[in-house]
């Protein structure tokens, strides 16, 4: 104040002096205060003290966007509930204009408001961003590419409400201000939730922005643990907790998780010290196992946004002191940085017109076997994020013909550069646009609007009145063309369609018809060429009366409507990546070729070339079908034994009514004939006659049948009149599939210009029947111990008399009308599982059950001992043969290893020569040894595979695989040849089978009988020329173990291979053969039981399971007298062919190892072009015993010590028995289940363990460790050696006592006798009076020696 007064009495000059001095130091005040702001975000880092609340950080936002207005943009996408903004700052280069070519990308936080950490951070990371652009190329790059949105708090009015240092919640503030938790306000696929703008008008806002955007990745910021959690987030069953709810995009997802968690310090130890203690494996977890959460955002973007997201964990504390904001900041930098480059992998490009070149929107990308599609955007651009490997991918644009490229690799870094021009389809309704598909699930979302007078919503008018844009209903393409197709047209048409849409559809033929037409069949699904776990497979078979052709039409009718409107119309796309649908329109050519067009009632060509009703063809519950069995039939029946069909329909014409089970009684008179699933048929059927008003009035055809009328156009198939030898009822008692019979129209063959009415009245009722596969119950039984799924486990339903059984990967399906069922699951080896369900009427209810195996520890299997540590390597190599044994992992491995060939019968010279050549090229790998000669000196090879060939490795399991040993059979030889090759060009080159290799020895002898196939002749199918040696003996009946068993010198070539097989230590052998279609197991000879029979059918077995065509059992060998019903083509070899002397029976009585002998196909030398296919048919059964020999059972035998044992028998089972190896090594092959072992070695006490035995796993390792014998004659020994220790001590005294007597009375007589010589003169008379006999004895002892023992002197007294 004294200097304010003294101012005044400065003189002007000073005061502008002063003045000037004011302006500086108000200029440097202002410069310091700028250069603060520009200072970098650690420093700044450093002062950060408080959170900032909405006040605080709206102005924050808006400075930020105006120091950097070429690179931010801030804008709000809508209010909350109390009216505050939800902002959203933009982070790219040009960010007021959408540019193409820079995906876009988003982080989300504060969803829960009182989950505070990630506000802070992302608020940290706006600030990075912007002050290291320019600066730090990684920054800048990133700005440049990326089109980034950063939203700091999604709940505002719950973080105004939440108190900082409350980590539980206990103050409020999660859920937002009218009380909905924000995280379970989304549409859902699992269950129905309404949005409402008043209720959660964030979650409105949210969801237009989501859709408006098309995000490419995204993450969702929350607090309260440590983790990375990816979709789904809840499932079908909503359990609380446990159920892994994988996405299509399942591998990318934990990818993108670990991403973040990997670059967490905290977060990828999956330690978080939380205080509820959890743990998550690699700081990741799927969302639905950690605990259920529907209506989450996460599902939401990935199911109707375009967008990959995944939630974030950041902290333990919910909203924790203040002071640990910049910790938290510095921990989570890298991650959130790492993970907004992830934005740019996989493939990307553009969808443009062939013509023009101009932007398709709204273009379908498809990737062939990921069911989840995505759309491009408003340059016609896309962004696929995908993990490294090599993809088929199509893209679909309504009106346009449909471009897929192939072998698509995608490398790690960069996304690959992938663009597509679609021309257009001629026809005009094709041009019309529809709505953007739904990628995952036909159900759209429910939001409703409403008018409440909130003050929120008073404030922004244009959010209350605006819901999100979701797809909107349009009319689907529709068949363009109409008209009847010959077979050459039809075949043509599947061709095309084929063609033109290779990543949902795939040609095959399931066989031919008499005049050799083929069966074919067109699959439609996302990823039509397999069976996908947990997705239903469902049939439409036509043209059964090759006159009845309505079905026929409307199939190809079909076929086009699901093609042309996949990726554009919801419910074609839901269905097409939901179901694997599969069309067969003709199953009668021969007869449509005959038949006439205008037929109205007739039967020209009603029946197959060989006049037979393919109707009343298939085996009959009731009655004997007589008749052949046709090709038709044959070819149909194995078809439907080699899928998991669930729901099928046989299209008929010649009435207009939908027909059901059972068609036929034992009465064989016209009455209902009740299925035990009668209510079942009666639902499916009526969901097809429904649609079809003309079918559903029950009058369908009065001009032709007045007095037929059908209730509700439904029928008993027996009530209406019977049908023995039917299709329908043959599928529902011999596979899982419920079949009905569908009559299309009153005439059978109807003019061509009648069609589209067909289509008309069918096409709502084709594609509801298809909706009803995913009706009842589904779901997975699995193991409890390792979640892998149980093969044909049986589903049964109380107070229903049918069952079902789950197919190879444990999944099932089990068609039921509404209501609660009590449901039981049981499989060999598993205690049985009971449990309720309830079922509703338009969704399938997922029941999943958990099996604990019988006689098995929860925690394990019990072993013996210490267990060996298992190194990486070890655990690489389970999980490679769990890979390749459950669902498509072997037939990947075989679509891997194709080999370049062109396949050629080799004689033995060539033979030898390519053998040779294996060992020349691939010396590192394989041994070649000559076993021994033939009768004409030829040789006989054998070839190791080996990562060490010809060095003993005990441990590891050996197999044998040989062919030849009938000379006039040699397509097993060519097929080892490959086989051979194969293994060696992909050693080094596939990972699985250079592990295969690393961890087997592999040894094939491709030629037994090489005379014999001198001899043989090409294309002669039953000819027995080169079947014998050179001798004429068959060797298969020259393998003698016993000199009493043999009558003649082994042969030569039996000779080698004996000693071979003696050589011991094989594990498994595969013999190769010809002249059927079956896998036999032993034994050959005629015997009563089979020891260990559940094993050998179940080696065999897999190996048929494996082969296309063999496990069906009907293999139409004429040739040979087989029968057609060989249960899973497996048989025992003496019920096939009995006789002494096999090579198997040696191989398991001499060798102790299980043979197989697999007989490759009906005709023995079958011409040279059939190889190729023999091979195809036979490559994966090959591989697959190759798998299988790393199963059952292995461990190692040894003492207390250590010391391993050699020759100990390992009984398995109380029968089969195996030796322990060098280094006490054993492996036995067991079918999956429980089994008793048994151990036992001279001078130790027998062991026994209970080991069960997996059908994907690993052999069961244990060790088996001997205490030394304690026993003696079957007594403990401490027993046995005390009670002889006593005996002992009792006979020692015995006899002392003994002694001692006997000495005292020797003493006696002894001094007896001195005392008569010493008064010999005294006693001399008395003497003479004596006896001769008497004086002799006295005289005998006179002269004794003194020597002798008291025990003989007592004796010769004694005498």
């Amino acid at each position: 104040m004294i200097m304010a007064r003294a101012s005044f009495t400065f003189s002007p000059a000073p005061k502008l002096l002063l003045f000037s001095l004011l302006f500086l130091l108000v200029a440097c005040c202002a410069d310091a205060r700028t250069r603060r702001l520009s200072r970098t975000t650690a420093e700044i880092a450093e002062t950060y003290g408080k959170y900032y609340n909405y006040s605080v950080l709206t102005d924050l936002l808006h400075s930020l966007a105006q120091k950097y207005p070429l690179i931010t943009n801030l804008s709000s996408i809508g209010q909350s509930v109390q009216g505050r903004e939800l902002w959203v700052i933009r982070i790219t280069k040009d960010p007021n204009t959408d540019t193409p070519g820079k995906p876009k990308f988003k982080y989300v936080g504060n969803m829960h408001g009182d989950e505070t950490v990630s506000r802070q951070v992302l608020v940290y990371l706006i600030e990075y961003l912007l002050d290291k652009y320019g600066e730090e190329q990684r920054v800048t790059e990133l700005i440049n590419t990326t089109d980034i949105y950063i939203m700091p708090s999604m709940n505002p009015d719950g973080f105004e409400k939440s108190k900082e240092g409350d980590c539980r919640g206990s103050n409020g503030g999660r859920n937002n201000a009218r009380d909905f938790d924000l995280n379970r306000s989304f549409p859902d696929q699992y269950a129905k939730t309404e949005v409402s703008q008043a209720d959660t008008p964030e979650v409105v806002a949210m969801i237009r922005w989501i859709q408006e955007k098309k995000f490419v990745l995204s993450a969702n910021l929350h607090g309260g643990t440590v983790v990375a959690s990816y979709p789904f987030d809840d499932s079908a069953s909503h359990q609380s907790s446990g159920h892994y709810s994988p996405a299509a995009d399942d591998a990318l997802f934990r990818y993108l998780a670990l991403v973040y968690s990997s670059n967490h310090p905290v977060m990828k130890t999956g330690l978080p010290n939380c205080p509820e203690y959890e743990t998550f494996k690699d700081g990741i977890t799927n969302g639905a196992e950690w605990y259920d959460v529907p209506g989450g955002m996460q599902d939401f973007n990935y199911l109707y946004g375009n967008c990959l997201e995944i939630t974030v964990e950041l902290s333990c504390c919910k909203h924790p002191p203040a002071d640990s904001l910049p910790k938290e900041w510095s921990m989570n930098r890298e991650s959130l940085l790492a993970y907004m480059e992830k934005v740019h992998i996989g493939v990307r490009g553009y969808v443009k017109e062939a013509v023009g070149r101009a932007a398709l929107i709204n273009a379908s990308i498809v990737v062939e076997g990921i069911r989840h599609n995505l759309t491009t955007g408003m340059f016609g651009d896309y962004y696929r994020l995908l993990l490294p490997g090599t993809y088929n991918i199509t893209a679909v644009a309504p009106g346009y013909i449909s471009m897929t490229v192939q072998s698509v690799q995608v490398s790690e870094g960069k996304a690959t550069e992938l663009n597509f021009t679609l021309a257009p389809v001629s026809e005009p309704a094709a041009l019309t646009t529809p709505s953007p598909p739904m990628t995952s699930d036909a159900h759209i979302p429910s939001i409703t609007s409403s008018s409440t007078n909130s003050s929120a919503n008073e404030a922004d008018s244009s959010v209350e009145n605006t819901t999100p844009v979701l797809p909107t209903q349009h009319q689907p393409l529709q068949p363009q063309e109409f008209r009847h197709h010959n077979f050459a047209d039809m075949e043509l048409f599947l061709r095309k369609y084929s063609t033109d849409f290779p990543s949902i559809t795939h040609l095959y033929s399931v066989g031919h018809s008499v005049e050799d037409r083929a069966l074919y069949v067109m699959v439609i699904s996302d990823n039509p060429k397999v069976h996908e776990h947990g997705e239903p497979e469902f049939k439409y078979v036509a043209n059964m009366h090759g006159n009845e052709v309505v079905g026929r039409e409307l199939m190809l009718n079909l076929i086009e409507y699901l093609c042309r409107n996949y990726g554009t119309d919801p419910e074609v796309t839901h269905l097409v990546d939901n179901t694997r649908i599969h069309i067969m329109p003709s199953m009668n050519p021969d007869g449509y070729e005959v038949a006439v067009e205008g037929d109205v009632q007739g039967y020209k060509g009603r029946n197959n070339s060989n006049n037979f009703d393919l109707n009343r063809n298939f085996p009959d519950q009731f009655v004997s079908i007589t008749e052949p069995r046709q090709p038709e039939t044959i070819a149909v029946m194995n078809w439907l034994r080699s899928i998991p069909f669930v729901l099928s329909a046989n299209l008929h014409g010649g009435s207009l009514v939908v027909n059901y089970p059972y068609d036929d009684d034992k009465d064989m008179v016209t009455q209902y004939s009740q299925s035990p699933d009668d209510e079942v048929f009666q639902q499916l059927s009526r969901a097809y006659s429904q649609e079809n008003p003309m079918m559903h009035n029950g009058h369908p055809c009065e001009k032709l049948y007045r007095d037929e009328y059908f209730t509700d156009g439904i029928t008993n198939g027996a009530n209406w009149y019977n049908v023995p030898g039917g299709m329908q009822d043959w599928n529902y008692l011999n596979t899982n599939c419920f079949e009905v019979t569908i009559e299309q129209g009153c005439v059978k063959y109807p003019w061509a210009k009648d069609l589209p009415g067909y289509w008309e009245q069918n096409r709502r009722a084709l594609l509801q029947f298809i909706h009803q596969v995913h009706t009842g119950v589904k779901g997975n039984v699995s193991d409890i111990l390792d979640g892998t799924g149980i093969s044909n486990a049986t589903i049964s339903v109380q107070g229903i008399d049918h069952t079902v059984t789950t197919a190879l990967t444990g999944d099932y399906w089990r068609l039921l009308t509404p209501g609660t069922y009590s449901i039981t699951v049981s499989a060999h080896g598993y205690k049985q599982e009971n449990t309720y369900a309830t079922v509703s009427k338009d969704r399938v209810e997922v029941v999943d059950f958990k099996l604990t195996r019988l006689h098995s520890d929860a925690k394990g299997p019990a072993h013996s001992g210490p267990q060996p540590t298992q190194n990486p390597s070890e655990k690489e190599f389970q999980s490679l043969i769990k890979e390749l044994s459950l669902g498509q992992g072997l037939d990947q491995l075989v679509k891997n290893t194709a080999t370049e060939n062109s396949f050629r019968y080799r004689r033995y010279k060539e033979m030898s020569e390519f053998m040779r050549g294996l060992n020349r090229n691939f010396p590192k790998i394989t041994s070649l040894r000559r076993l021994g000669q033939s009768v004409e000196i030829r040789t006989i090879w054998a070839l190791e595979i080996s990562n060490q060939p010809g060095e003993a490795e005990p441990s590891e399991p050996k197999i044998r695989f040989a062919a030849g040993i009938h000379g006039n059979a040699p397509v097993g030889t060519e097929l080892l040849l490959e086989f051979a090759a194969l293994l060696c060009i992909n050693y080094g080159n596939n990972p699985a089978i250079t592990k295969l290799i690393n961890e087997t020895r592999i040894v094939i002898v491709p030629s037994i009988n090489p005379d014999g196939r001198e001899q043989a002749v090409e294309k002669q199918c039953t000819s027995t020329q080169g079947l014998t040696n050179v001798h004429g003996k068959d060797l298969d009946t020259d393998f003698f173990g016993n000199a009493s068993q043999r009558v003649v010198e082994a042969q030569p070539e039996t000779r080698a291979i004996m000693d071979l097989i003696q050589e011991k230590g094989y594990t498994l052998s595969v013999a190769l053969d010809g002249g059927s279609l079956v896998a036999t197991y032993p034994y050959d000879k005629p015997v009563q039981t089979v020891e260990n029979e559940g094993t050998l059918k179940y080696l065999a077995n897999v190996y048929a399971r494996n082969h296309p065509k063999m496990h069906l059992g009907n293999t139409g060998c004429s040739n040979n007298g087989q029968t057609n019903d060989i249960p899973d083509g497996v048989m025992r070899a003496a019920e096939r062919q009995s006789h002494m002397g096999s090579m198997k029976d040696f191989s398991m009585d001499f060798g102790h190892c299980p043979e197989i002998t697999v007989y490759t196909g009906c005709c023995l030398f079958p011409p040279a072009k059939q190889l190729a296919t023999l091979w195809e048919e036979n490559k994966k059964s090959l591989l697959s015993m190759l798998v299988e020999v790393h199963k059952g059972v292995r461990g190692v035998v040894r003492d207390k010590s250590g010391k391993p044992i050699a020759g100990a028998i390992v009984v398995l089972n109380s029968g089969v028995r195996v030796l322990t190896g060098e280094g006490g090594y054993f492996q036995a092959l067991l079918e999956p289940g429980s089994h008793s072992i048994e151990a036992v070695a001279e001078g130790y006490q027998q062991q026994r363990q209970e080991v069960v035995v997996s059908s994907y796993e690993t052999a069961c390792f244990i060790v088996i460790e001997f205490d030394m014998d304690n026993s003696i004659f079957g007594l403990p020994r401490e027993f046995v050696v005390a009670s002889a220790a006593a005996s002992m001590t009792a006979l020692v005294v015995t006899a002392c006592i003994i002694w001692c007597v006997c000495a005292a009375k020797s003493n006696h007589q002894k001094d007896g006798f001195h005392r008569l010589r010493q008064h010999r003169d005294d006693y001399e008379d008395e003497i003479r009076l004596t006896s001769m006999g008497s004086k002799k004895s006295l005289l005998s002892h006179e002269f004794q020696d003194e020597s002798e023992s008291d025990e003989e002197t007592l004796y010769a007294n004694k005498i």
